[in-house]
This record gives C-alpha cells, structure tokens and sequence, in this order.
C-alpha cells in the first residue's frame, strides 16, 4: 500500500515549573505532542472537580453520548461481538476499549485503577490534577473570573497549558483530542475486532457546535455561547489539521494491507487534500509548512518513524496555527464552512 503526495493532485477540493508568571508560548506545541495518549489515571482527578465552577458544562455533557457511555456502551450487542471477536473479557476494563470510551482514575491508597465515568471532562481536556488550582487561581483574594485581568487571564491559561490542560483558548488542542478517539489506532480492534476505522465524516465544527457545545464562560455563565465566525474559522481548519495529524499516527502503526492500513492512509491523503485546497484559498504561511511537511512522507505500511515525525511536527504547526491567526484571514472560506442546520 503506497499512497504518495502526486497522487493528491487528482483529489478535489502535549508544565515543568517557570521562573515568574513565565510558560512561553511553545508551551502549546509542548501540549501537542500528548494527544495520542488518554489521560492518565493517576492524574485524573474526576469531574466532581470540575461542577463548582462548570455546572452549566457538566449539565450539556451529561445529555451527550460521551456521558451515556458509561451506562450503555457495554450493554451494545456490536460491542460485545467486538469484545468478544479480541478475546476480551471485559468492555470497561480492558484498555483498548477503555481509552477512548471511559475516563480512569487510579486510587493512590490502592494503586487500584477503575472507570469513573465515560468521555467525560478529562478525556477532553486532560488529566488536571497538575493544572486544576492553575486554572482557577484568577489572581488573588476576591477576583474572580469575571473581574480577573486581561493579562492575568492569559498568563494562566498559558500556565495551565504548560502544565498539560488542553485548553480551548488553543481550539487546535481540543481538535487533537476529538481526532484521538475518531480516529482509530488499532490495528488489530479493526481488521480482527470489526471495529470502524474511526468517524470518517468527521468535521470539527459541526461535530462540535452541536450537542455537545458547552461555551458557558464567554459569558455569564448562563448563555452557551455560539462561536464567532472568526473562531469558526479558524476551528475548521484546525480540524483538518487534526485529521491530518491523527491519520499519520494511524498510518504509522499500519503492518498489513488491509481495512485499516488502508483506510487510514486514504483518510489521511484526503485531509491532506483538504488543506491544499484551503491553502490555496488563504494566505497562511504556516499551511504552507504543513503542505511542504506531509510531502516528504510516503503514506506506506511499516513505515512507522518516518510518519510518527511528521505528525509530531504537524502537531506543532497545528498549534502555532491556533496560536497565532485570528480568523479574519480565513474569510474566503466561509462557503465552505457547515452551517448551524448541519451541526449534529
């Protein structure tokens, strides 16, 4: 299976301690290169710490199926036919259902590790038991959030970045965590188990402004806010840059021709595809990086190093992205960007 870059011509269109208030802003791209891995039971700290501050957001997510995993995923008959084709024993035990299906947490009395819940705060926006009193430190005794300083705000969010929060201030951050899970990677859970590939219609924006949006804290607190279109744009790019990303990690496990390695090498020269037909429509010099980046790899089996790099670096331009376009200067795109009657 080679899938090389001329042939997409044919397609149409992861915080170490800093010295004063001090993460740079690398510690974004830092941050990137952990969104391959679930978040880690022994720094999960449950989202019972999360409700004083996001009741509004626990209350969206527990009418999501991302929640209702918990109580139904085991219960599925094509679960249990997966399940049972890998030998497994047990759905919400077992890791390679747990890691994108469950949220874990380690009992540090114990070192006993169980599900605590399905995809819940944490499996999106990473374990927090290292950025949880960053996050909501808004600068002293008596500030809050709302009377909280410009400059302070951004300092922490930059902190609890570093510190291993996949913040939305970056929405590249978010976008690696839904493409960890959409995109399948697991070999032998799809061409053994019949397990799909991953979501292939998957799409940033519409997969997220829907059911599961929770933008409380642009607000009030009482408003779930609608992204501008400036953040939409920049969300749908984003998004193809983490299917790009998330495809070369899935083609780079790839050992035989067959459901899987195939799949995962066609979705990624499609997300490829998608980026040169935006690139071509904006003037964005880091797309041009990414572009410049996927054409040096050949999306072929056992070809696991050459496309683990890649997508590390495309994992940084992914962020610096985010980091640094506003979205004004993505307008051209607005055609194409789904609108509020296609949000699921």
């Amino acid at each position: 299976m080679i899938v090389r870059w001329n042939a997409l011509a044919a397609v149409c269109f992861f915080m170490t301690p800093s010295t004063a208030l001090g993460a740079s802003p690398s510690a974004s791209a830092g941050a990137a290169l952990d969104s391959a891995a679930p978040a880690a039971p022994h720094l999960v700290v449950g989202n019972q710490a999360c409700v004083k501050c996001h009741a509004a957001e626990i209350d969206v997510w527990r009418m999501t199926p991302h929640a209702k995993t918990f109580d139904e995923l085991h219960r599925r008959p094509e679960a249990k036919q997966i399940a049972a084709k890998l030998g497994l024993q047990s759905i919400k035990n077992e890791g390679r259902c747990v890691a994108c299906h469950y949220t874990q947490q380690t009992d540090l009395a114990t070192n006993h590790t169980h599900v605590i819940a399905g995809v819940s705060c944490e499996s999106c926006h990473g374990a927090a038991k290292n950025w949880l009193d960053l996050h909501h430190d808004y600068g002293g005794e008596g500030i809050t959030r709302l009377s909280e300083t410009d400059a302070h705000r951004k300092q922490r969010i930059a902190n609890s970045i570093h510190a291993g929060m996949r913040n939305p201030a970056n929405v590249y951050l978010v976008a690696q965590s839904c493409l960890r899970c959409h995109t399948a990677a697991d070999e032998e859970l799809v061409n053994v188990g019949g397990h799909s590939a991953g979501s292939l219609d998957f799409e940033f924006v519409s997969w997220s402004q829907g059911l599961v949006r929770h933008n409380f804290v642009r607000t009030d607190g009482k408003s779930n806010e609608v992204s501008s279109p400036e953040r939409l744009r920049v969300m749908f790019v984003a998004g193809m840059i983490a299917e790009l990303e998330a495809g070369l990690r899935a083609t780079a496990i790839a050992t035989e021709k067959a459901s899987y390695g195939v799949t995962a090498a066609k979705r990624t020269a499609r997300a490829a595809a998608k980026l040169k037909s935006v690139a071509a429509k904006v003037s964005v010099p880091t797309l041009d990086k990414i572009l410049d980046e996927f054409a040096t790899v050949t999306l072929k089996l056992n070809n696991q190093q050459e496309l683990m790099q890649a997508a590390d670096k495309i994992a940084q331009f992914g962020v610096a992205f985010a980091d640094e376009v506003s979205g004004v200067e993505l307008a051209p795109l607005d055609t194409y960007i789904p609108a509020s009657d296609r949000w699921k």
